[in-house]
């Protein structure tokens, strides 16, 4: 039966719109790997060494009332090792381009799907295609058209960070917006 695989999706959609309706904060706007990032005073953020991230508004408190009327400015997500389900902490990243993406119907986004080097090269195409797709999905959920998202995977062959060690994986563990 065809019915399963949406309401399950539907019931994973309307869990983390209940968990980012609880939230106090919402989650990290920085795009930080570990949520901790751009704490500081006036809601100014710290960029994530070697991903070329801008990141915080340095507009304070009324930042995410402008959310809907221009591009977000946190354009990357992490994942964890081997998986592609979307971290609690990026949620509201997402949410924020959902706004804007359906404010917005003109514009269209690339998400493209990255993996640090492990693995073979066609698993981490694969991975990465699973890690846009949960993007897409998340915010087919929150109203935006398919016809605005496109989905590409460049798996291990466009890393943000040079290196064999943990950090430099974490960081080429990722979905980018490209508008």
């Amino acid at each position: 039966m065809q019915f399963k695989p949406y309401a399950r999706t539907l019931i994973a959609a309307m869990s983390m719109a209940v968990m980012a309706g609880c939230s106090s904060t919402g989650g990290t706007q920085e795009g930080s790997m570990d949520g901790t990032a751009g704490t500081g005073a006036g809601g100014v953020g710290t960029g994530t060494a070697g991903t070329g991230q801008v990141s915080g508004s340095g507009l304070g408190e009324g930042a995410g009332q402008m959310a809907g009327s221009r591009i977000p400015e946190v354009r990357t997500i992490y994942f964890a090792y081997d998986s592609d389900t979307i971290r609690p902490e990026f949620q509201s990243v997402l949410q924020s381009h959902a706004r804007f993406l359906q404010n917005n119907g003109n514009a269209s986004v690339v998400l493209q799907g990255h993996t640090d080097e492990r693995g073979t090269r066609e698993y981490n195409l694969a991975l990465g295609e699973r890690r846009a797709d949960a993007v897409k999905r998340f915010l087919s959920v929150q109203g935006v058209s398919p016809s605005q998202v496109e989905v590409v995977s460049y798996g291990e062959e466009r890393p943000a960070a040079r290196g064999s060690n943990e950090e430099a994986y974490a960081q080429n563990r990722r979905v980018v917006f490209a508008y």
